[in-house]
């Protein structure tokens, strides 16, 4: 089977006013190619920072993580980080004006991308006026 990520002891410690906090501790296991991998526990048991570390946003732990591929790895938070005074192309097009990828090519197919997920019609409207999936596909 083709090993596209290995974690080997991966450990991760988090420092609260009690003490060190043991979010994860020895955690082994390999993702194969065309597998769909699903992380389930009860809150706190550190899905979210597995993910985190995977992802490359937490680099502060100790273990091993070994790509023998190039892939993304996506995730969807539990809640959205959507700006409420801005409108829904407005939160869509924030990433690209931030990094000053905004143009005339990224505009067009970001309205095409809330099209694709049902959102278009929604483009002037202001996330308080959105379902929940709603505002995640926003995301």
């Amino acid at each position: 089977m083709d090993t596209l990520v290995q974690i080997k002891n991966l450990n991760k410690k988090y420092e609260s006013l009690d003490g060190n906090v043991i979010a994860l501790n020895n955690i082994n296991f390999d993702i194969h190619k065309n597998e769909f991998l699903t992380i389930i526990g009860s809150s706190g048991c550190g899905k979210s920072t597995i993910l985190n570390i995977l992802d490359g946003l937490d680099k502060n732990y100790d273990g091993e993580i070994q790509f023998n591929k190039k892939i993304k790895i996506g995730y969807m938070l539990q809640e959205d980080a959507l700006f409420e005074w801005l409108t829904v192309e407005e939160n869509a097009l924030l990433g690209l004006k931030i990094l000053k990828k905004l143009n005339k090519k990224t505009k067009d197919y970001t309205i095409n991308l809330l099209d694709k997920y049902g959102l278009k019609d929604f483009k002037d409207k202001y996330p308080r006026s959105l379902s929940g999936g709603m505002r995640q596909r926003v995301v």
